[in-house]
């Protein structure tokens, strides 16, 4: 005679599928789950589980600091953004952690508090690793939640001396976290060029020169050859100059995208004008202006589902208005994309609002700030939703946060 271990196969229809779910809980239990069981089901688990697994069971400790757990966490595709926070006081790690909706406080990196990297910098990130820039101009890379930290080799000293337009780091590919590229682009234009760290040989490759791109206009060439500041009234009678002065974190603002096989950097000249560069063809070129010289505005660049997109604030008929737009190559215009909401928008008219903008998938962080006011927007694109986040306090005092980069938490990324 037979018998059934599971009671639930003799139950009638209706309660056999809970109870047969009772059954198998009751039999297979996690402690019965060997290693690699083990570790690819808690790979799988929020990164913010990971602070947590250590004090569970000694099991899950050994599991969270082994070698092929790690390896687990690397197959797993995609990981919700968290969003690394930039504010006066450089020597903390806040993120905002979009799956949870929360704020979280991390450990700042040892290697930052150094007397010699204290104050360093954010100036990119990509994957699960952010990169800073210290006081004499050298990169350290960090992964924020594990604080692993590595300093590159200093670039010449000849180059410290020169115009820094963009500094963007990039992984590739996107599923290794132990590869990734720096690239740094200066000059004064038309002579620009650039270089490349590689974390594969732990070097810098040499130096590139950019071409200008022989396609642009005259209009668009005396833009990007004349960066001297212009100086104007606006309504309000202030003085205004056409030169763009950027908060230090996002000083260096610039995207990388791809398409064709082709990489392309943005980045924001110093007159605000978007400029191109093409590091497979080594030529650069600039984008037609979203609004005339004279003219009071903040703008920004990200870089969402492989696409760059311009963020731009302005003021039209006493409000103001925030709109994203997107260029098009072949119309060689821009076309808008998304708009925040005009009853939104207009909080910040006539407040002199700085604006610096990350991208993450088809979200978009907008840090407002000004001496009157500041906030922190999430901007869904594919439903244009758009959602101011809760004010994060440490100590009972809010903070007011200036830029942000967005990340993967990941513990596997390494460097």
């Amino acid at each position: 005679m037979e018998h059934n271990i599971c009671p639930a196969f003799t139950m009638n229809r209706k309660r056999k599928s809970l109870e047969q779910d009772d059954c198998i809980s009751s039999t297979f239990g996690m402690d019965e789950l060997n290693e690699d069981l083990l570790e690819r089901v808690l790979s799988r688990l929020p990164t913010s589980a990971f602070f947590r697994l250590t004090s569970v069971c000694k099991r899950w400790k050994s599991v969270a600091s082994s070698p092929s757990f790690k390896l687990a966490c690397s197959q797993i595709p995609s990981r919700d953004p968290w969003f690394f926070m930039v504010d006066p006081l450089l020597n903390r790690s806040i993120v905002f952690d979009s799956s949870e909706r929360s704020w979280k406080k991390l450990n700042h990196p040892p290697l930052l508090q150094m007397n010699s990297n204290r104050n360093s910098m954010p100036v990119s990130a990509s994957g699960g690793l952010i990169c800073f820039r210290n006081s004499q101009g050298n990169f350290v890379v960090s992964n924020p939640v594990t604080g692993v930290c590595n300093e590159h080799p200093p670039l010449d000293p000849s180059l410290r001396n020169l115009t820094f337009h963009a500094i963007v780091m990039s992984s590739y590919p996107k599923y290794d976290q132990r590869s990734y590229k720096l690239v740094v682009v200066f000059g004064e234009f038309p002579k620009l060029s650039f270089r490349v760290y590689n974390s594969s040989t732990a070097c810098w490759e040499e130096e590139t020169a950019l071409r200008k791109n022989s396609d642009d206009d005259d209009s668009t060439e005396s833009d990007s050859n004349d960066d001297s500041a212009v100086y104007f009234l606006s309504k309000a009678g202030n003085v205004v100059a056409t030169n763009m002065q950027r908060s230090p974190s996002k000083q260096y603002s610039s995207v990388i995208t791809t398409k064709n096989g082709e990489e392309t950097l943005h980045f924001l000249s110093s007159s605000g004008s978007v400029v191109a560069c093409n590091l497979t063809t080594k030529c650069f070129s600039e984008y037609p202006r979203l609004l005339p010289v004279f003219f009071e505005y903040s703008i920004d660049l990200v870089e969402c589902g492989g696409r760059m997109l311009v963020v731009l604030l302005s003021e039209f008929f006493e409000s103001a208005s925030l709109r994203v737009w997107c260029y098009n190559e072949e119309a060689r215009s821009w076309q808008q994309i998304a708009a925040m909401p005009p009853a939104m928008s207009h909080e910040w008219y006539g407040k002199n609002v700085d604006i610096n903008c990350v991208g993450a998938g088809d979200q978009i962080l907008i840090c407002l700030s000004s001496t009157e006011i500041s906030s922190c927007v999430l901007c869904d694109l594919t439903a244009n939703d758009w959602i101011e986040l809760p004010k994060c306090f440490v100590d009972g005092e809010a903070i007011k946060f200036l830029s942000a980069f967005s990340f993967e938490p990941r513990i596997e990324a390494s460097m």
